[in-house]
C-alpha cells in the first residue's frame, strides 16, 4: 500500500466515477431548479470511494497536535485540559438542542445555568454581577470598556477618553480600547518587570481628568504577580478613573485571591481559558464581564443572545466538579508546575528577571547567544519531539522572548521529560546548531519559509497532472503534484 497516498489532498486521490456515498429513494418528485440557480459547469468537486475518504481524513485527524494527546507549553492561555465529563453535560440533548429564538418559559433550566454560573463567577472573583452576552475574551473587553465609557458619560465626564495600559499589556487591550474610542497611555515597566509606580504616578498628574480608566492582568504578561495594586487602585480612583482586569491570567488566582478584592472595578474572564474549553483553532470562546455593584447599568447592548452556552456549561460543570475546596488548588498547582520548570531550565535559556512567578514566565531564548540558535529555532526542535511549540516572541519586553505556562493538572513526570527535551535542544544547539536551525525534520511539512507564506500564500489547488500512481512493482510512474 502506497501510505504516501494519504498526504495528499482530497482532490489528488480523486478518480472519475467513485463515489462514496448513496442516496435514499426520491418519494417527493422531480422538481426543476430555476435556471438562475443553476451552475454553468458542475463543481468541481473530488469523487473518491468510501474508505478512501475514510482513511484520507482519519489520517489528517493523526496529524492534529491537541492537548489529550501531548503537553501544551501554553496551556493557561489556549488549551488547558477539558475534562470529559464537561462534554458528556454539553452534549445533553435538553441543551444541546436549545435554539436561541424559542420561548424564554421553554428553556428555563439553561437559564437557571446561567445565573448559577454567574454566582459562582461573582463568588470566585469578588464583584457583583456579570453578563454573558460576550463571545469571546476581546469581545468581553471592548464590553467592558464600553461600561466604563457609559459610566462616565453618565457624570458628564466626556473628556475622559484614555486608557492607561502596561507596556507589557497583551495587544487585545490597545485594540479593544481603539475600537470603544478611547486613546491609549503606555506606563513602563520597571527593572523588576512590573508597572513602575513613579511612571503611572506622572501620568496621573499629566491626565488625571482625562483617565477613564486603567487596564491591568495581574499576574502580568511576564507571571509576576503586581504587588502594589492596592496603590495603583487609588491613584486611579483618585483621579476619578476605574480599574479594568484583563482576565487572560486569572489562572493562577483562582482560589488564591479575588480582583474584586483587589479595587478592580470592571474585569472580563477568559472562560475557555480558566474553565477549561481549550479553544485553540480559533473557538469557541466566552467573555463574560463583572462589574463591581452600581455598574452593571451600563452594560452595553452587544448581543441579543447570550454567548456561547456550550462554554457556559463546561464552566459550570468545571467548577462543580472542584468544589469549593478544590478550586483553591487551582492557582497554587499552576504557580508550583511553572516555578518548577523555570528553577530546572534557567542555567540554560536566559531568565531576565529571576524571580518566583506565578502560572507563566519568560525566558530571553537560550543563554548561549553565540550559537545563533534563535527562539524560533527551539520552537521548531520542540516539533521533533512530540511537544506544542510555546508561545514565542512575545511579550515584546525582550528580544527573543519564550513564554511557558504549564497548567495545574500536569504531572510532574509530564513536566519532567519536558525539561528534559529542552535541555536537550540547548545542549545540540552548541553541538548540532544546523540541525535546531533546520528543524522540524519529522513534522508532515517542515520549516516554512514564513515571509513568502505571508506575503505569497497559495490557497488554491491546481492540478498538473495524473494524481493516480503507477502501481508498478518498481513504484516508478507518474508523480502526485499539485500547485498548493
Amino acid at each position: 500500500m502506497n501510505h504516501k497516498l494519504y498526504g495528499h489532498l482530497i482532490f489528488e486521490l480523486s478518480k472519475a466515477g467513485r463515489k462514496g456515498y448513496s442516496l435514499p429513494k426520491n418519494n417527493f418528485g422531480n422538481y426543476e431548479i430555476p435556471a438562475s440557480m443553476q451552475r454553468a459547469a458542475d463543481a468541481e468537486l473530488p469523487e473518491c470511494d468510501e474508505l478512501t475518504v475514510v482513511r484520507h481524513y482519519t489520517n489528517l485527524s493523526n496529524n492534529n497536535f491537541g492537548v489529550d494527546t501531548g503537553f501544551y507549553p501554553l496551556g493557561s492561555c489556549t488549551m488547558k485540559y477539558n475534562p470529559k465529563i464537561n462534554e458528556e453535560m454539553a452534549a445533553l440533548p435538553q441543551f444541546q438542542n436549545l435554539h436561541p429564538l424559542q420561548p424564554a418559559e421553554t428553556a428555563k433550566g439553561a437559564l437557571a445555568l446561567i445565573k448559577l454560573l454567574e454566582q459562582s463567577l461573582c463568588e470566585l472573583t469578588g464583584l457583583a454581577h456579570f453578563t454573558f452576552k460576550p463571545y469571546a475574551g476581546a469581545h468581553g473587553e471592548l464590553t467592558g470598556l464600553m461600561v466604563i465609557d457609559n459610566y462616565h458619560r453618565s457624570r458628564g465626564d466626556l473628556q475622559r477618553k484614555k486608557v492607561i495600559v502596561p507596556d507589557s499589556a497583551h495587544g487585545t487591550n490597545p485594540a479593544s480600547a481603539a475600537v470603544c474610542g478611547l486613546a491609549i497611555i503606555e506606563v513602563k515597566s520597571d527593572k523588576n518587570g512590573l508597572v513602575d509606580l513613579d511612571d503611572l504616578e506622572r501620568l496621573v498628574e499629566l491626565e488625571g481628568s482625562n483617565i477613564a480608566a486603567m487596564m491591568m492582568t495581574n499576574p502580568n504578561t511576564l507571571g509576576l504577580f503586581e504587588t502594589r495594586i492596592p496603590e495603583i487602585a487609588k491613584l486611579i480612583h483618585d483621579c476619578g478613573g476605574l480599574m479594568y482586569y484583563d482576565g487572560a491570567n486569572l489562572n493562577p488566582m483562582l482560589g488564591a485571591c479575588r480582583p474584586g478584592d483587589m479595587g478592580f472595578d470592571v474585569m472580563h474572564i477568559n472562560l475557555h481559558k480558566t474553565f477549561s474549553t481549550p479553544h485553540g483553532g480559533g473557538g469557541p470562546g466566552a467573555g463574560p464581564v463583572g462589574v463591581r455593584e452600581g455598574l452593571q447599568e451600563f452594560f452595553p447592548f452587544v448581543s441579543p443572545y447570550f454567548g456561547n452556552f456550550g462554554v457556559m456549561m463546561r464552566a459550570y460543570a468545571y467548577i462543580l466538579s472542584l468544589g469549593r475546596e478544590e478550586v483553591k488548588m487551582v492557582g497554587p498547582l499552576a504557580t508550583l508546575n511553572a516555578n518548577y520548570i523555570k528553577e530546572s531550565l534557567k542555567d540554560v535559556y536566559e531568565l531576565p528577571i529571576d524571580t518566583t512567578c506565578c502560572h507563566e514566565f519568560v525566558f530571553d531564548g537560550l543563554k548561549d547567544k553565540s550559537t545563533g540558535v534563535t527562539t524560533m529555532d527551539v520552537a521548531k526542535r520542540l516539533l521533533d519531539y512530540g511537544y506544542h511549540a510555546p508561545t514565542i516572541y512575545f511579550p515584546l519586553l525582550f528580544h527573543e522572548s519564550l513564554m511557558i505556562e504549564p497548567t495545574e493538572n500536569e504531572s510532574k513526570e509530564t513536566l519532567d521529560g519536558f525539561i528534559a527535551v529542552m535541555r536537550k535542544i540547548a545542549e545540540e544547539a552548541k553541538t548540532n546548531p544546523d540541525e535546531v536551525k533546520s528543524s522540524p525534520h519529522t513534522t508532515p511539512i517542515g520549516r516554512v519559509d514564513d515571509v513568502l507564506a505571508a506575503k505569497h500564500p497559495i490557497v488554491t489547488f491546481r492540478q498538473m497532472k495524473s494524481l493516480t500512481p503507477d502501481p508498478s512493482p518498481t513504484g516508478e510512474g507518474s508523480e502526485l503534484t499539485s500547485n498548493r
